[in-house]
C-alpha cells in the first residue's frame, strides 16, 4: 500500500511531487533542503541549513509509521565540495548511531541559495 505525505511546501504541489513516500516496508524521502517550510525562507549558511534539513527530515519521518532507526541509505548533495567538512559533526551526531550507506556528490542545487540537499531511504527491520 503506498501513502504519500506532505510536508506542506508550496515546492510540492508547484512541481508535483511529494515530500516522502510509504510503500509497505520501504520509506523514501525526496531530497531536503534547508528551507524553513513554515516561513518558506532559507538560511545563508550551510551549517545552518543543514540543520533544518535534519528537522524537515525528522518532521517527515514523524509523519509516518518510520523512525530514525529505520534509515539505510542517505545521499547528501552539495554545489560547494569544500563546504562538506563543515556539516561532519551534525551529520555524525545525527546519524552516527543509525550508520547508513552514505554518498556525497557535488552538484547544482534548484536554487543557488541552496547549500545541500538530501535524499533518505529507509526500510523496516521485519
Amino acid at each position: 500500500m503506498r501513502k504519500n505525505h506532505s510536508s506542506g511546501s508550496s515546492f510540492e504541489k508547484a512541481i508535483g511531487y511529494s515530500r516522502c513516500i510509504e510503500i509497505d516496508d520501504w520509506l523514501i524521502i525526496s531530497g531536503t533542503t534547508g528551507y524553513d517550510y513554515h516561513t518558506m525562507t532559507i538560511a545563508n549558511d550551510i551549517e545552518t541549513q543543514l540543520r533544518q534539513t535534519l528537522i524537515n527530515i525528522g518532521e517527515a519521518i514523524s509523519k509516518t509509521s518510520f523512525t530514525k532507526a529505520d534509515i539505510i541509505k542517505v545521499t547528501y548533495i552539495l554545489p560547494e565540495t569544500e563546504e562538506f567538512e563543515k556539516c561532519h559533526e551534525q551529520l555524525g551526531e545525527y546519524f552516527g548511531n543509525v550508520m547508513p550507506a552514505a554518498t556525497m556528490f557535488s552538484a547544482q542545487l534548484a536554487d543557488k541559495k541552496m547549500k545541500i540537499e538530501i535524499e533518505v531511504w529507509a526500510k523496516k527491520q521485519l
